[in-house]
């Protein structure tokens, strides 16, 4: 007990001594830090440079924490950009399906560069000033007419592809009825395979292609025009590519912008049947210079004769 209580009485003490050197420690190195000399500036500076470089065994698990952090944002990044070389791998891919398409086409056309274009075939241009806004039927009107010379039957472009054709000509305006309406039928060409087909119209966006001789010669993405069969349209025009819808049916997506039909181009075929009636389509018209039909004669006997 008594040298229990003889511990007690020297550690009091002691600590309160420790105490107050530590005290007087700090207090002296916080008024030497805030010294301004430059003796005492030049005593920090080696202070600094004799204590902090030998904390980096302290610093090392920061850095490493910090590396990581940084290594793991760099892996994001990196894998980001893989993913968008790879979209853009997959457009290029398309695209150099494209180019080598238009290469052929460029080829073909080259081949042709010598063919002189049927003079007949001119066109004049017209503002569309309102469409049908019916569901049952799709057309548009423009500002040009019998005074402009424009003929029922003559095809529609938006300079581009083919938008329909012309169906009720006034003096000063023309109803264009598109392909898209239900009353529209177009003989088509789908190319490369050259297949026969028609295009009708239903009231969408995209027709159906009907009649299709060996629709298994036939692929997504091929070029639709114009055939001139019946004599109504000029044939070579671009109608559009061929596409599936969900389905599995064939359809036409359509190369005008049915979205912002502003100006027309009317063909003008002056080579064409001109169509009066709907059943010019279908029956020739007869010629107005053509004679009556030569009477069958037969080698009858003359009276007296025998």
């Amino acid at each position: 007990m008594a040298s229990d209580r003889n511990s007690d009485d020297f550690t009091g003490p002691l600590k309160r001594l420790l105490l107050a050197v530590l005290v007087l420690c700090l207090t002296g190195l916080f008024l030497l830090w805030r010294i301004d000399s430059p003796r005492v500036e030049r005593f920090r500076a080696q202070v600094v440079d004799t204590v902090v470089p030998r904390m980096d065994w302290a610093m090392a698990p920061v850095t490493a924490s910090i590396r990581l952090v940084r290594d793991f944002q760099s892996y994001q990044r990196i894998y980001a950009q893989n993913q968008e070389l790879r979209r853009e791998l997959r457009q290029m891919t398309a695209w150099k399906e494209a180019a080598l398409q238009l290469e052929q086409e460029n080829a073909r056309l080259r081949d042709l560069n010598n063919v002189r274009l049927d003079p007949r075939l001119t066109y004049i241009t017209g503002v569309v000033l309102a469409d049908s806004g019916s569901p049952f039927r799709q057309s548009v009107l423009i500002n040009v007419g019998s005074r402009d010379g424009i003929v029922d039957g003559w095809a529609t472009m938006d300079g581009i592809g083919l938008v329909g054709r012309i169906s009720g000509v006034g003096r000063n305006t023309s109803r264009v009825i598109l392909l898209t309406d239900a009353t529209s039928r177009i003989p088509a060409e789908i190319q490369p395979s050259g297949q026969r087909a028609i295009i009708s119209g239903d009231n969408s966006a995209a027709p159906p292609i009907d009649f299709l001789e060996s629709p298994d010669l036939v692929r997504p993405g091929d070029r639709i025009v114009t055939t001139g069969d019946g004599e109504v349209f000029p044939p070579g025009l671009l109608i559009g590519q061929v596409a599936e819808d969900p389905g599995g049916r064939l359809r036409a997506r359509l190369a005008a912008d049915y979205e912002r039909l502003e100006f027309l181009r009317v063909l003008r075929d002056h080579g064409a049947r001109r169509v009066n009636n709907p059943s010019a389509l279908i029956l020739p018209e007869e010629r107005p210079d053509a004679g009556p039909p030569p009477e069958e004669t037969t080698d009858a006997p003359e009276a007296g004769d025998g």
